[in-house]
This record gives structure tokens, C-alpha cells and sequence, in this order.
């Protein structure tokens, strides 16, 4: 199998023209003999990143933030703003509002919306929370809407826009104004829940206060989710999975634009290489750049009792990947996604996919979808576990670390990397960067902090490249 992999590799491996110049880099990162504003492709797009007198965020001069949300405080609902808020998205409102919608990565056990005792909780009818436990146990995961108005900069209402998940953690929004929330675990119904989990729900973009329908996407598969993005043209979901051996899915739904009424879930594959595994933990390592056609196989048994979707994916061809994490439909008709742990020093990759003309159709095969390693750093001084990503509204990759000291980094389509913010207050990761519609405002959390920020700038004033 090694050397098949390593002839394949010779065979197929070709630099793309798209993030040029980013094998050269990454070999000069492992050699590690320049500093970082030595490296040829390393920009202080926006300059230098300045020390926060307030000890929280460090950011480049022009640049502001304020916090819009705290976990703990009472929404304008009543219930209380849950904590650790992770994946988020933004939807237009119709007198230039912004609807933000942010998911809470929460077990029972954590700081949900409920308060003390879970008193709130006899406010909601038991169909409005999709599993209510049984005694003590209470599902604390889901969503909360919050209405922002950019031109005052403040939050003016916010609610629970869903209730009764579990570890709610990416997701991502739909051409149809609404956002998929993503629950990240595969737990089984038992004498505590009164529902299997590890499944998406589907949560609309709303002004008025309303809770979501809680009605999982089974079709779209149970496991590990992590983020999911879908092409407008199409209606095809793509969807990340976080586990150190997970895969890439395809859902094609049977009606686009309706989850709810069911599809065909695959995962991708290589088109001459099944099997495959891009991890690069160990032998020969794929370079950057390499791009290869592929395929998908479908899934049967998509609920999966047994969390075993991955493991029979693999055996039936599909790629290997390490932590599946952020994911995001560009502008350009690209699907990008961040592997949080891989790579020669488990420091992460990024991936980009040009789909097929036919995808979906029984005329890919003519065209087949290219997958492409655009980036793996293996330097921690540039990028250190990417989770969360999104796409600025100038054609930058915008992407969160998951680490304890973490920044925020941006990718440009040349290739050059940047750092946009750093975290200095709290040893925690940073989660669900996303621009407002109108791209004037960056909103992101910090996610162990229970903080969700605004931060604005001259976005349209970058500094040379040079």
C-alpha cells in the first residue's frame, strides 16, 4: 500500500494556480531560519498587530472591538444567554438589521438558558425542545439570535432561536436564509436522554422571537458534525466531521432547498487512489499543492447506532481526514474546509474543492470534482490548528485558531498569510468568525469566555503587500 501511495503521489501530484507559491513557503516555515516578518509570503496586511491596553484583543492600528454579548446576561426573551457560543452566521434584515445566529457548544452539565434549577425551562411547550431529558438531565445546546444594528453598534433584541441539543458547534448558513446547527457527539437515547443526537437542525433567520421547529436532518447523516456549506447553483451540502479519522460527506437532497425531505449521503473519495489518507501523520507526506480528481461513494445506514459512518466510509474508499473543522462555500464556487490536526506536526491543513460542471449528476465522471491541499504550514508561528473559517467579502480566507493563545489569520488567494487579531485575555479558542452582509463588521467569539465580539476597521485600506 506504501508504494502504490508513493506512485500515486509522483504520478498525480501537480502544483494548482491558485495560492501560488505556497510549497515554496512552507519549506522555507519548516526550515526555520528566518522570523516571521522575514518570510517572503507573510504580510502585515493591515500592519502590525498592536498590544490591547484592556489586555483582551491585540489588532492592527484603525482597528476596534467591542463585546455585544456575555454569557449569563438575560436576553430580551427572558432566558438567559447560554455559554460557550461557537459557530455563527449573519442574514440581512430587511431595514439593514443583521440577524446573527450563534450556536452553543453545551452538555448538560454546562451554563445553558434555563438559570438556576433550570426554572425557565416550564416556559417553553415540550415540542419546542427537541429532547427534554429525563429527571435532573437537560439538553442545554442549541441557538441564539441576536439582532445587531451596525450603524449603533449594539445589540437591540436577542432569543433562543433553538433548544434540547447537545455540543451545538459549527454549522452554516443556507441561500435561503436559514442556518444548519451542527451537533458535534453521537450519544445514544439511554435512561438520561430521551433522543439519539448527532444530528442537524435547521434554524430560519428571523426578527421575531421564535424557537425552531426541532427537527433533526437525519437523512444528512449522524456522526461527529462539525460545519456543513452548501453550493446556491446546486443545493448540495458539504459536511465536515471532527475526529482525528473522519470524513468529508456530500449530501444531494431530493428536493434542494428542503432538507427536511431527505437525499443521498456520500463521502469523498480519490479518483484513482481508494482508501486514501491525507493526514500526513506518518510516510510519504502529499505535497502542498497537489490536486487530484475525485469521486464519492454513497452511504448506506447514514443514522449510524453504532457511530460507525466513517469506519464503513474508509472501507469503502473514502479519504481519511484529521478533524474536519470549519467550512465555507466561497465566492469563487469553491468549497474551502480546515483540518484542525493535520499535517507532518498535526498543526493543521487546508483544503479547497473545485466541484464538478455535472456534480451531483451521472455525468460527473466525465468532469470528476478536484481536490486540492492548499495549505500545511507545520510552523506554529503561522497558523496552529484552523478551525472555524469564512470568507471575507474581498476573496480572503479568514480562519480561527483552536488553541489556548490564539489568533485569527487570513489567507489571500496569492497565498499570503497575515495575522488579523490575537487573543490575549482568555485561554481560549476563538469560534465562528463571520462579516456582517455588508462586510463592515468582523463577528467572532472567544468561545470558554462566554464573549462574542464586533470588531470593525478599515477593511478597504489594506497596507501593501511588500
Amino acid at each position: 500500500m506504501a508504494s502504490d501511495r508513493r506512485t500515486f503521489l509522483r504520478q498525480a501530484a501537480h502544483l494548482t494556480v491558485g495560492f501560488a507559491g505556497l510549497e515554496t513557503l512552507v519549506n522555507q516555515w519548516m526550515n526555520g531560519c528566518v522570523q516571521l516578518e522575514q518570510l517572503p509570503n507573510f504580510i502585515y496586511r493591515y500592519g502590525p498587530l498592536r498590544t490591547d491596553p484592556r489586555g483582551v484583543l491585540n489588532l492592527p492600528v484603525g482597528f476596534r472591538y467591542a463585546i455585544i454579548s456575555r454569557a449569563g446576561q438575560r436576553m430580551q426573551d427572558g432566558f438567559f444567554t447560554p455559554d460557550k457560543p461557537d459557530g455563527m452566521a449573519t442574514f440581512p434584515g430587511p431595514r439593514g438589521e443583521v440577524i446573527l445566529i450563534r450556536n452553543h457548544e453545551l452538555m448538560p452539565n454546562d451554563q445553558g438558558p434555563f438559570g438556576v434549577g433550570e426554572k425557565l425551562l416550564n416556559r417553553l411547550d415540550p415540542k419546542q425542545v427537541y429532547d427534554p431529558g429525563f429527571g435532573e438531565t437537560v439538553c442545554q445546546g442549541g441557538t441564539t439570535t441576536l439582532i445587531y444594528d451596525e450603524e449603533k453598534e449594539k445589540v437591540i433584541d436577542s432569543y433562543l432561536s433553538l433548544a434540547g441539543t447537545l455540543r451545538n458547534c459549527a454549522g452554516g448558513p443556507t441561500p435561503w436564509n436559514s442556518w444548519i446547527s451542527c451537533e458535534e457527539v453521537v450519544v445514544n437515547a439511554n435512561d438520561k436522554l430521551a433522543k439519539d443526537h448527532g444530528y442537524n437542525f435547521e434554524v430560519p433567520a428571523s426578527l421575531e422571537h421564535q424557537l425552531a421547529e426541532p427537527v433533526p436532518l437525519t437523512a444528512m447523516g449522524r456522526f461527529n458534525h462539525e460545519a456543513i456549506c452548501i453550493d446556491p447553483g446546486t443545493g448540495i451540502v458539504y459536511e465536515t466531521e471532527d475526529r482525528h479519522d473522519g470524513l468529508i460527506y456530500r449530501f444531494i437532497p431530493n428536493v434542494p432547498g428542503q432538507l427536511q425531505a431527505g437525499g443521498r449521503l456520500q463521502a469523498l473519495m480519490l479518483k484513482d487512489a481508494p482508501a486514501f489518507d491525507f493526514r500526513n501523520w506518518e510516510g510519504q507526506a502529499t505535497p502542498v499543492g497537489s490536486t487530484f480528481a475525485v469521486s464519492w461513494t454513497d452511504l448506506d445506514q447514514v443514522e449510524a447506532p453504532e457511530d460507525d459512518l466513517r469506519v464503513r466510509g474508509y472501507l469503502q474508499g473514502a479519504v481519511k481526514f484529521a478533524r474536519g473543522e470549519g467550512m465555507w462555500f466561497g465566492a469563487d464556487g469553491l468549497v474551502y474546509w480546515a483540518c484542525t490536526n493535520g499535517g507532518k506536526e498535526q498543526l493543521g491543513q487546508l483544503f479547497k474543492y473545485q466541484p464538478s460542471p455535472f456534480e451531483g449528476t451521472t455525468r460527473e465522471s466525465e468532469q470528476p470534482g478536484q481536490l486540492t491541499l492548499l495549505l500545511e504550514p507545520n510552523d506554529a508561528r503561522i497558523l496552529k490548528n484552523c478551525d472555524n473559517l469564512t470568507m471575507a467579502p474581498w476573496g480572503d480566507l479568514i480562519i480561527c485558531e483552536d488553541h489556548a493563545e490564539p489568533r485569527i489569520v487570513g489567507v489571500t488567494p496569492e497565498g499570503k498569510i497575515y495575522h488579523l487579531a490575537e487573543n490575549i485575555g482568555y485561554a481560549s479558542e476563538f469560534a465562528g468568525c463571520t462579516f456582517s452582509p455588508g462586510g463592515k463588521t468582523l463577528f467572532v467569539n472567544i468561545q470558554h469566555a462566554g464573549l462574542t465580539f464586533a470588531i470593525t476597521g478599515p477593511w478597504d485600506r489594506p497596507q501593501p503587500s511588500s
